[in-house]
């Protein structure tokens, strides 16, 4: 089979002696794991090695492939410029990458390239592989701020493209672990760094690349892990395949977890753990579909019928319409008789996909602010693209109705469970809502909302709180 190996890695600049000039030898379990790997690839002697590296070219909606035939790099900014590397890119399989991304209108492609010269993401495998095998091209992938999904979906298309070129492949998956492990390191320490660790090295040890889906953002972010992207990708590009796994090393002597593992495909099996993760969360949207009280059906139906159909949800005295057809819809006379600002918020497996809101009332009533904040919400939000009708079963919706907003003091008199909060400054104003994953202090909550604001730190402000009935 064309993906004939795959090795999750890690990219510590000063596992290079020129680099390190002896401390690398605090690491010596992950130089000799690493010495293993390069020896097994040499051994393959595959035609392509696809690097996924976290240092490559990284856009929030876009995954980056290096374009040209050739690369170069150094690392003169790590003080050893005598290292060097030069590289030819397989532009055959690259191609065919990318092929197969623009026939699934999936975002990937050569477009927005900054930097030719290979980064330290790349370079530290090669610096290993090279030393042993001096054969093959290479591909570079950068990551993106896409969800883990289409991480997982651009591994499938590199197995894809193996197979459809005949090249016999090995995938690299660079990344280093958590960067949050002992006080004394470089980031400092959070309790969730080793939790990432010991997580991360249990599922790739086993190859359960299913449950790499259910490492939630917020828990990542906090560990600071490097990786885990790039080990999606690599995951993706064994997706179907019996595999065998072997867990080489993990350090974390320098506050940051390097972590080596070896993947090999031994035949076709039912490993499809794209298709079972959007069946759950399918499953588990329904679920929730099934309990939402009427604001939340309101929304759901408002955004399903405008993204299938462009037809817009309109209340007619006591009635909710489409154009002239009367829905189904039975809502409470506080929807009807009360008016507020509000919110409605849109996830998708985990991640936020849209929300938009209303900080005071601007209709008639909260069933009609629900009905216009719900399209916004789908289709107007502009960290977004408009949600497609393929993604509306996956969709978990929730409304936000806001209660009316008080003056504060200080930020002492915040709570980022109880409330939200509005910073004013001149005209520029920011909003953020309460009890939102990864905001966990009140510092946080504030520098957010000025930073949707637009307002600078240390810029004079006025503070409001408010509160908000959720509605799921």
């Amino acid at each position: 089979m064309p993906v004939i190996g795959a090795y999750m890695v890690p990219h510590p600049p000063m596992i290079v002696p020129d680099i390190g000039r002896g401390s690398e030898e605090q690491i010596r379990e992950t130089i000799t794991a690493y010495e293993r790997v390069a020896d097994e690839i040499a051994a393959l002697r595959p035609d392509t090695i696809v690097i996924t590296s976290p240092h490559s070219i990284m856009y929030a909606d876009y995954f980056h492939i290096s374009p040209g035939s050739t690369a170069k790099g150094s690392f003169a900014g790590f003080r050893a410029p005598q290292v060097r590397f030069s590289e030819t890119y397989d532009e055959e399989l690259r191609d065919e990458i990318i092929r197969l991304a623009e026939e699934a209108d999936f975002p990937a492609g050569t477009l927005g390239e900054r930097d030719r010269s290979l980064d330290h993401g790349t370079m530290v495998p090669l610096w290993f592989i090279r030393s042993r095998y001096k054969g093959g091209s290479i591909i570079r992938i950068g990551l993106s701020g896409l969800p883990l999904t289409d991480h997982y979906r651009l591994g499938m298309f590199i197995q894809q493209a193996a197979e459809n070129t005949g090249k016999r492949v090995v995938i690299i998956g660079s990344g280093d672990l958590s960067h949050k492990l002992q006080e004394y390191g470089p980031y400092g320490y959070a309790p969730e760094g080793p939790v990432y660790d010991d997580r991360i090295m249990d599922v790739m040890g086993r190859a359960a690349f299913g449950e790499l889906f259910d490492f939630d953002e917020s828990f990542c972010d906090k560990a600071a892990e490097c990786g885990h992207r790039s080990f999606v990708i690599l995951a993706g590009a064994l997706d179907g395949m019996q595999v065998r796994a072997e867990k080489l090393s993990h350090q974390d002597v320098t506050g940051v977890g390097y972590g080596i593992c070896i993947f090999y495909p031994e035949c076709r099996n039912d490993r499809h753990f794209l298709d079972q993760y959007l069946e759950a969360q399918a499953e588990k949207a329904a679920s929730m579909r099934e309990g939402s009280d009427a604001y939340v059906r309101l929304a759901r139906e408002t955004i399903e019928r405008y993204i299938k159909t462009g037809e817009l949800l309109s209340i007619s005295g006591r009635t909710v319409r489409c154009g002239r057809e009367e829905l189904p819809l039975e809502l409470p006379d506080e929807m009807l008789d009360k008016r507020a600002g509000a919110f409605v918020s849109i996830h998708k497996q985990g991640s936020l996909r849209g929300c938009i809101g209303t900080i005071g009332p601007t209709a008639g009533c909260v069933a009609q602010e629900i009905i216009n904040n719900a399209v916004s919400a789908s289709t107007r939000d502009p960290r977004f693209s408009a949600i497609r009708p393929d993604e509306l079963k996956y969709l978990e919706i929730n409304v936000d109705v806001l209660g009316e907003a008080e003056d504060i003091d200080s930020e002492d008199q915040l709570d980022v469970k109880r409330y939200g909060v509005i910073v004013s400054s001149g005209h520029k104003r920011g909003l953020l809502l309460p009890d939102l994953d990864g905001v966990d202090t009140v510092e946080q909550q504030v520098s957010i909302a000025k930073q949707k604001g637009g307002i600078r730190p240390g810029e004079k402000c006025r503070l409001q709180r408010f509160e908000v009935i959720r509605h799921y």
